[in-house]
């Protein structure tokens, strides 16, 4: 590495003026710190977006939905910026919640707990929302597991179109039922830790012990694994990290495991881009950078990469519309209704 090479690209001033989003952040990836990696993060969705014969993963962590962002979800899989969605259960069921008309309040952490509990009112550090309209959705929860055929066994991906499906049907249009309308598969590996969870032992309150799902998280990875095989290149996209960055980073270590049983071949996400306040000196995945990944094959040496440390709630909203201005709506995205069926 030379002097030349190492000052080959001069940092650039933002100049205020009336300029679009997009320009903004184009700009920004010409400054320094997170403002530069946020505009990387843009680059490498864009450069995923405009790829061939490429599936583009979300990972999902925390609870977005209750922090006005499940609109952006839903617009991104409306765009089909993204192929599969890997999700906590927490942001594909508290979205219920506005979906069925219900609403998070502005509130704030100062707030006395005691009280809001006397009063019947959640806190997520400074959203609120009415105990009544949390439980109103696992009760809905409820009753869309009571209709399922329990004889079935799901992995999560079949169970949450399903449950997309049928709230489509009921008018509830959250996350679920826009993906259930453009067949983009929802996994959701640790689907029992939400609202999912407290319906189901209500349902074996109500029904007893014969009252039984069985829900598959093995088949989930080998379905998330076949996936990728299917395709010459994959993009990962991580808000947060958590079990969705994980498992979506696994399966890109594990396809020649299931396939051919070489436990020693990867095959690298040729796009990586994450959005996390997480630190990686912690040594938890969540934080981990992809730099870490490529000693895994997760990443490989070539592949393009870029993770800000960021707020979501300050960088998906900034980032979902610089991708409204550059790419709009993904052309010819891969078909993954036989996941589906």
């Amino acid at each position: 590495m030379t002097k030349k090479s190492i000052l080959r690209e001069e940092l650039k001033d933002i100049k205020v003026g009336r300029k679009s989003v997009a320009k903004l952040v184009e700009e920004m990836a010409d400054t320094g710190f997170q403002g530069r990696m946020l505009g990387e993060v843009v680059k490498v969705w864009e450069q995923a977006c405009r790829a061939r014969d490429i599936v583009i993963f979300l990972g999902l962590a925390g609870s977005m939905s209750t922090t006005g962002q499940s609109e952006i979800i839903k617009w991104l899989i409306r765009q089909r910026l993204v192929d599969v969605v890997v999700s906590t259960g927490a942001n594909i069921t508290e979205d219920l919640i506005t979906a069925m008309g219900g609403k998070y309040y502005k509130g704030s952490y100062k707030l006395d707990d005691a009280m809001l509990r006397k009063e019947g009112i959640y806190r997520f550090h400074d959203v609120l929302v009415l105990e009544r309209d949390y439980i109103a959705m696992e009760m809905m929860l409820a009753d869309f597991l009571a209709d399922l055929d329990r004889t079935q066994r799901y992995n999560s991906a079949k169970l949450l179109h399903r449950l997309g499906e049928w709230l489509h049907s009921k008018g509830v249009n959250g996350i679920l039922a826009e993906a259930f309308r453009h067949s983009v598969p929802v996994f959701s590996p640790a689907v029992v830790d939400s609202g999912m969870g407290v319906a189901y032992l209500f349902n074996r309150h109500r029904f007893g012990d014969s009252y039984r799902l069985h829900v598959d998280h093995f088949e989930d990875y080998e379905l998330l694994i076949r996936i990728r095989a299917r395709y010459k290149d994959s993009a990962a996209i991580f808000i947060g990290g958590g079990v969705p960055k994980d498992i979506i980073q696994l399966a890109s270590v594990a396809v020649d495991a299931l396939l051919s049983g070489d436990i020693y071949k990867t095959r690298p996400h040729r796009f990586a881009a994450q959005i996390t306040t997480d630190s990686p000196h912690w040594g938890g995945l969540s934080g981990a950078t992809l730099e870490e990944g490529k000693s895994w094959g997760k990443e490989g040496a070539e592949s393009t990469i870029a993770q800000c440390i960021c707020d979501a709630t300050i960088a998906l909203p900034i980032v979902a519309h610089a991708l409204e201005e550059l790419v709009g709506r993904r052309e010819s995205p891969p078909d993954l209704s036989w996941v589906l069926q």
